[in-house]
């Protein structure tokens, strides 16, 4: 697996994976706008589904995951613009 980009601490418009996992579905596409509490994306750990809230309004800039994707913690996932 190649490496991922990492999400940089403190930047808002990072969304990273606070766990590793499997992303097991997609929520958002780039160009959509969201809402704060939207769900963005969900990812499969230990036999758990954990939802990604997004945690402000915005414009989801560029998703970088796509379901079946294997992460790790802190790879970058989504960014919003």
């Amino acid at each position: 697996a190649k490496a991922r980009r990492k999400a940089e601490p403190g930047n808002e418009a990072h969304v990273g994976a606070p766990m590793p996992g499997v992303v097991s579905a997609l929520a958002v596409a780039a160009g959509q706008a969201v809402k704060a509490g939207d769900v963005l994306l969900s990812i499969e750990a230990m036999k758990m589904e954990t939802a990604l809230h997004a945690e402000r309004d915005g414009t989801i800039a560029e998703v970088l995951v796509k379901a079946g994707d294997q992460i790790d913690a802190k790879d970058l996932l989504i960014a919003f613009g």
